[in-house]
């Protein structure tokens, strides 16, 4: 059967990704959506639309006979499942398959002995493939955990066996937190993948992860596509990935690749597929899992190859031949994926949701030298809602070598304008800005060791902050070229981050020469009042964007990661400084204030209870992660304000405590 019509049995940026290469090989769409993705781009992207149900996934997207049923509506002869959702449920394969519906995916019998994390391992470990240490077998209960953690050795990482994404993860170093660990990683197996089994293996310290693309047909071949390094991560889900690794050397690929290529054969693998590995640091590699479906990163592999996965698991599917052996598979350039979540990294990226009241993507470009990619399923105007992932875009950029691969990704984040939810944006900037990361010194504890006391906004390097005093001057002036004319001369005093500029502006035709007290440098900039970018194009050829918004007295300016309120006045104005008086903040010291918008799922603590620091207080949901919360100190409960259930707003109190 040829296909003609394909299902997309999934929403946001994949579904999209999807469209648009059916699209391109003259294949029609089918969209399916829930409640609250009536006004989804996915579904404004499709040929046709279905209603499949109400915003919980489980009510929708997780409802195997309603994509079935859509399937018969409009006549699609395949499925494609993206990623999340029904895309590794051997169940939902083997009901297509009974219907005859092509699933665009490996057969059920494939997904099932992956999908098992149980199964998975033993399967690899019979195919030659190297594995990590642990516990296959089934745990009883917490203290049965922690008998077998003690006898593993700490650290070791607790998994749900059917569980993916981050969910239903946690890494214990000691016995107590074995068992809190199995609690919660239990709870959100059996919340996230209705399978609450658990699984126990060592941690691996200085952990890289790095994961092998795969493709395979139904005629016997399969290659590898190179691998991708995803060791920036935080609670256990990939944040920023790119291809190839700055790490593995020809031989170790090679190995890796091979190893991925006999598992896949060892199951009668068929479409893509990606094998993940843990390396440490004597690039050693172990078996982690097999994601039996497209990757969220397959983006960076697609640019350093030239390959379409989708194309190629469409044409799999159609039973067509590879059209390509291992021998012609390509490796060109650098690719570096950051992933933009609604989520606050002021407040370890804890999720947002809300109304995307701007949403401005850098412009794509494809050239010789630079390719600049956003795969997203949103637009300006969209909601963010509770009920799914908090993924907003994939940004990609490619250039020929990994440094300026880094260089397009620090700009293209600057030029990326959203506004309306919190976002991981400033984030992603600070760690293209990093040394370590620039110098590919990676783990999978990156950003707990780089950021210990949390993500508290970027500093500037000192190129960077003359980039900001010269831009706020600059655009000072421009603004009260309005109201007095343009001079070609101006003072200004510039105050960012607690240090103080005097500026002096010499304007030179289209050329200002900005004049500090320690550099000069002259510059071009296209920029009028109500502009929210401003670009700097430097006389050495240095090229800058930065976010800026007018406040009172001058600029809320964004820019690598800092998030900056910047002072522009002229100098006798600014002498009167010293005697502004300071506002002091409210003390919220005594509320606990839910972090994010969730749902209260337990409150463990009752008013007069006397709490001691890290005890548990409450455990909220939010984006199906559970989140514990814990006391900061010894104090007395004076009142509960919440009640398990109920739906809270970010900073809304939950409790109230009183000093001992």
């Amino acid at each position: 059967m040829t296909i003609t019509k394909l299902l997309i049995a999934n929403r946001g940026e994949i579904a999209c990704r999807v469209i648009k290469t059916a699209k391109k090989m003259g294949i029609a769409t089918v969209a399916v959506y829930s409640d609250a993705d009536r006004e989804a781009l996915h579904v404004r992207m499709a040929d046709e639309a279905v209603h499949i149900g109400a915003s919980p996934a489980k009510e929708s997207y997780l409802q195997i006979d309603k994509i079935i049923a859509a399937c018969k509506a409009t006549g699609a002869e395949a499925v494609h499942p993206g990623y999340g959702f029904l895309s590794e449920n051997a169940a939902f394969s083997a009901a297509l398959e009974k219907e005859g519906i092509i699933f665009v995916g490996p057969p059920p019998k494939a997904i099932e002995a992956m999908g098992d994390k149980i199964t998975s391992k033993k399967i690899a470990a019979e195919a030659g493939v190297s594995t990590v240490p642990g516990h296959m077998g089934l745990i009883d209960d917490a203290e049965h955990a922690v008998t077998i953690a003690s006898s593993i050795g700490y650290p070791v990482m607790i998994k749900a066996s059917a569980g993916g994404g981050g969910k239903g993860m946690r890494i214990a170093w000691n016995d107590s937190e074995a068992r809190e660990g199995f609690e919660r990683s239990k709870s959100e197996a059996a919340s996230s993948f209705g399978d609450d089994r658990i699984f126990i293996e060592k941690f691996v310290t200085e952990p890289r992860h790095i994961e092998i693309q795969l493709i395979a047909d139904g005629h016997g071949n399969a290659l590898y596509l190179n691998e991708r390094e995803c060791s920036i991560q935080r609670r256990n889900q990939k944040v920023i990935e790119e291809a190839p690794s700055p790490f593995l050397d020809e031989a170790t690929r090679r190995a890796m690749g091979e190893q991925s290529v006999a598992l896949a054969k060892a199951v009668g693998y068929r479409s893509a597929g990606t094998v993940e590995f843990i390396v440490d640091k004597d690039r050693k590699f172990y078996f982690l899992e097999m994601n039996t479906r497209l990757q969220v990163e397959h983006p960076v592999t697609e640019m350093i190859t030239g390959l379409d996965l989708v194309e190629l698991m469409l044409r799999v599917a159609n039973d067509e031949k590879l059209p390509l052996a291992q021998n012609e598979v390509k490796r060109h350039g650098w690719a570096i994926e950051s992933r933009l979540y609604a989520e606050d990294p002021y407040r370890n990226f804890l999720p947002s949701t809300g109304r995307l009241t701007r949403y401005r993507p850098p412009a794509e470009s494809a050239g010789d030298s630079l390719v600049v990619r956003n795969d997203t399923g949103v637009f300006e105007g969209g909601e963010i809602s509770t009920f799914y992932d908090p993924m907003i875009a994939k940004l990609c950029t490619w250039a020929p070598t990994r440094a300026a691969a880094v260089d397009a990704m620090a700009v293209a984040l600057d030029s990326f304008e959203v506004e309306g939810v919190g976002n991981n944006l400033p984030f992603l900037s600070a760690v293209m800005e990093q040394q370590r990361f620039r110098e590919g010194r990676l783990t999978t504890g990156y950003i707990a060791e780089e950021f210990p006391e949390g993500f508290t906004g970027a500093s500037l390097s000192e190129e960077h902050h003359f980039d900001v005093v010269a831009a706020a001057a600059v655009l000072m002036a421009r603004r009260e070229q309005r109201r007095f004319g343009a001079q070609t001369e101006s003072r200004w005093h510039v105050q960012v981050g607690g240090k103080a500029e005097n500026v002096v502006l010499h304007q030179h035709g289209q050329d200002i020469l900005v004049d500090l007290d320690w550099r000069s440098e002259a510059l071009r900039l296209a920029w009028q009042p109500g502009d929210t970018l401003v670009h700097l194009d430097w006389s050495g050829g240095r090229h800058a964007v930065l976010k800026v918004d007018p406040t009172t007295s001058g600029f809320r300016i964004r820019y690598r990661g800092a998030d900056l309120k910047v002072l522009v006045l002229r100098p006798h104005i600014a002498q009167y400084l010293k005697h502004m008086p300071i506002k002091v903040p409210p003390d919220m010291s005594k509320f606990l204030l839910c972090p994010m918008p969730g749902q209260v799922v337990r409150i463990d603590v009752k008013e007069g209870d006397v709490v001691e620091d890290g005890q548990t207080l409450a455990i909220v949901e939010a984006m199906k992660m559970e989140n514990v919360l814990k006391a900061e100190k010894r104090a007395r409960v004076a009142k509960v304000h919440v009640v398990p259930g109920a739906v809270l707003a970010v900073d809304q109190i939950m409790l109230e405590f009183e000093a001992l």
